[in-house]
This record gives C-alpha cells, structure tokens and sequence, in this order.
C-alpha cells in the first residue's frame, strides 16, 4: 500500500508541476493554419516563452506571439491553468481560439494601410518575412490604444488578425514564440 501511495503521490506531482511550468514558463504548441506563412508551417512544432506574458511585459516589434483571439471576454488566472497542454482538451477549448500572429504595433502607434504596404508612425515597414504583399484594398489608419498591440499574419492576405478582431489587450497575448 505505501508503494501504491508513493506512486501515486509522484505522479500527482509531477502533473502540478507540468501545469505550472506550461501555464507560467514554457508551452508546446503546434501552429494550425497557414497565415504565418513563409514563416511557420501548418503543424509545425513551437515552444513559447510564457515568461513575458507571466510578467505582464510587452511583446517587441517583430515578436512572434500566441494571442487569445476571444477578446470578448476577460482572461484569468484559471485560463491560464486550463490552457495548458495537458488540460487544454479537457476544458473543451479549441485550437482557433488561439492564433499565432507577428507584432507589427504597440500602444501608442499610428499604422496605416495604403496601396498594399504598412506605415508604421509615418515610416514604411520593411517585412521581408512576408508571402506576399498585401491586398491594397485594405486601406485604414489605425492607432493602438494602450496596453494592446496590433498583430497580423505573415501570410497577408489569407489571415484572421487585428484587422479582422481590433487590437490585442495585452492580457490576452499567451506567449512569445522561442524556437
């Protein structure tokens, strides 16, 4: 019986301790979709950095994050507990919740869209990460409130991304791309 015990006491902790590290340090992750095309791949394999999200910091331009895209709704501490790989199935969450898109905008930023290129603050954006260039057809001029950023997909013109679903609190940006 003590043996019995001993196992099962190991292996409830070392599911805790997998929950709190993929929660709050790093997560596996697996892109689904092709908007970050040419630069991650449908299926590919990701490990995230939780750490900046952990800390509330602010992604870079350029980062490649996972955002929650149900901006709807408030985050809390008991996402962060469910999302984690191993409960993720459980809670019934689905993969097209969560998008990984890249940082083109922080809070404070005036971008503009006009005849297929960027405008960041005036400055055109050079993205040599990109399919290719983006339909001109979108032409708007956005500016990122605080504590959000305004993400989009490598893969222009076929993404879901801050010109579908607005800006990004930064409480719903999950993780920072690592390798």
């Amino acid at each position: 019986m003590k043996k019995v015990t001993s196992w099962i006491s190991t292996i409830i902790s070392a599911v805790l301790l997998c929950t709190v590290i993929t929660a709050f340090v790093f997560q596996p992750t697996r892109v689904s979709g092709h908007s970050m095309e040419p630069t991650l791949y449908n299926k590919e394999f990701l490990i995230l950095s939780k750490i900046p999200y952990t800390f509330n910091l602010e992604p870079n331009y350029g980062d490649i994050v996972v955002i929650d895209s149900r901006l709807y709704r408030e985050r809390s501490l008991k996402d962060d507990l469910m999302e984690t790989p191993l409960l993720n199935r459980l809670n019934g969450n689905s993969d097209h919740d969560f998008w990984i898109k890249r940082v083109i905008g922080k809070a404070g930023d005036v971008l503009e869209f006009k005849n297929g290129n960027i405008y960041r603050n005036g400055e055109v954006l050079d993205e040599p990460y990109i399919k290719e260039k983006m339909d001109p057809e979108f032409n708007e001029k956005v500016t990122v409130p605080e504590n959000n950023v305004f993400v989009m997909g490598d893969n222009r013109n076929h993404s879901n991304d801050s010109r579908v679903i607005g800006c990004i609190p930064l409480d719903h940006v999950l993780g920072k791309k690592l390798f």
